[in-house]
């Protein structure tokens, strides 16, 4: 079938080179969900085949592809395996989100566009404390900045760490107590940088999510990237950021792959009741048409606001609702459309050796990445309902 969502040669390139790859990580995919050790092995296929510097600027040797692009090559990715696509989503993320917003330093930037270049060197932004709330949405860090001669002399700890096996580099959100904001830094791996190993999730196993330390871990002044300082854009407002849509993509991967799953095993499955294949049973055909209705419906929605962006860039700004119903829709369409590809398979959906029920799992993990459902129903209803200079109903 056509995909009416690739528009041109580039992207179709784009997207037969993400299928490749995704075809090649399937193959093991199987034995880092069930170790949940981090696939080193899927980054050495991903860096080889230059994926680390898709986002990367052309002036400093990337491929520089478009939101869009980054959608359509990660939703493929995903696919092949859900843990290896969201962990260098973030790195994807990162170098575009930077980019554009051009809130680091030049020279660091320069030189960190050309580590992902000529050494593979990944990158992440590290954001999450536990029981801190959501730093993003203003909640001051635990991890404190202390300066001192030279630069800041850093203490706390940050959880759920994406890529923290195979990071050299990566930045946090600090509070630096003598200016009284929360600031970017980043932090090389060195003797007083901790890696706990953590992670051991239900879904997303081989995503290396593990807690980091700082035991007052020293960084120069220049490592300081950026201060957040109030009444500006916070890039790091996931759901407020065009850019993140890229995590919906990658579950959207998820609920594709599930659902040629449940197809092909429609086509192929012989029913003696039926002397035919379970494609011709009525509830069979309920099911698949009712999947195909929320994949098609969760792709538009994904690739309309993209597309939306790539024809206005000033827009992105405003549609922080938008990303954030994108979210919600998307997401929630991708967790229906697994479970009811696995009510297509039936009871063997559930055995360990069924690639099925690591969709299922993986694609769990959407709702926990931000925005929470609830947050986005809030927002919504709030904005629809309440005067926010009054802060009184409208009735």
């Amino acid at each position: 079938m056509i995909d009416i969502f690739i528009r041109n040669e580039r992207e179709q390139k784009l997207v037969q080179y993400a299928q490749n790859l995704a075809k090649k990580i399937e193959k093991t995919a199987i034995r880092y969900d069930e170790s949940g050790e981090f696939p080193f092995e899927h980054f050495q296929i991903l860096e080889e085949a230059g994926y680390f510097r898709l986002t990367v600027p052309k002036k400093y040797g990337g491929e520089e592809i478009s939101l869009y692009e980054m959608l359509l090559v990660q939703e493929q990715l995903a696919r092949g395996d859900a843990s290896t696509a969201l962990s260098v989503g973030w790195h994807l993320l990162t170098f575009l989100n930077v980019r554009e917003a051009k809130t680091w330093p030049e020279p660091i930037f320069a030189e960190l566009s050309r580590k992902a270049v000529e050494e593979g060197s990944l990158l992440n932004i590290i954001n999450s404390e536990r029981g801190k709330g959501n730093i993003s949405r203003g909640s001051l860090p635990g991890t404190i900045a202390k300066k001192v001669p030279g630069g800041y002399r850093i203490t706390g700890e940050k959880a759920f760490a994406s890529l923290a096996p195979i990071l050299k580099q990566f930045t946090i959100i600090a509070y630096v107590e003598e200016e009284n904001l929360t600031a970017e830094f980043l932090i090389t791996k060195n003797e007083q940088v901790e890696i706990v190993e953590t992670w051991d999730a239900m879904g997303m196993r081989a995503t290396g999510s593990h807690d980091i330390i700082f035991h007052d871990t020293f960084v120069p002044e220049e490592a300081l990237l950026y201060r957040h300082r109030q009444n500006e854009v916070n890039r790091f407002l996931a759901d407020g950021r065009v850019y993140s849509l890229e995590i919906p993509a990658v579950y959207l991967g998820v609920a594709g792959a599930a659902r040629d799953y449940a197809i092909d095993f429609a086509k192929n499955t012989y029913s003696h009741s039926l002397e035919n294949t379970i494609a011709h049973a009525s509830h069979v055909q309920q099911k698949i048409g009712e999947i195909e209705v929320l994949y098609q419906t969760a792709r538009r929605t994904l690739y309309s606001i993209a597309a939306q962006v790539e024809q206005n860039p000033a827009l992105k700004e405003q549609l922080s609702e938008s990303v954030s119903i994108a979210k919600y829709v998307i997401c929630n369409n991708a967790i229906d459309i697994v479970t009811k590809a696995m009510q297509v398979v039936g009871g063997r959906s559930l055995s360990k050796e069924n690639k099925i029920q690591r969709l299922f799992r993986d694609v769990q993990c959407s709702r926990f990445n931000p925005p929470a459902d609830d947050v986005v129903i809030t927002q919504l209803a709030i904005g629809l309902l309440i005067d926010k200079k009054r802060e009184t109903f409208q009735l």
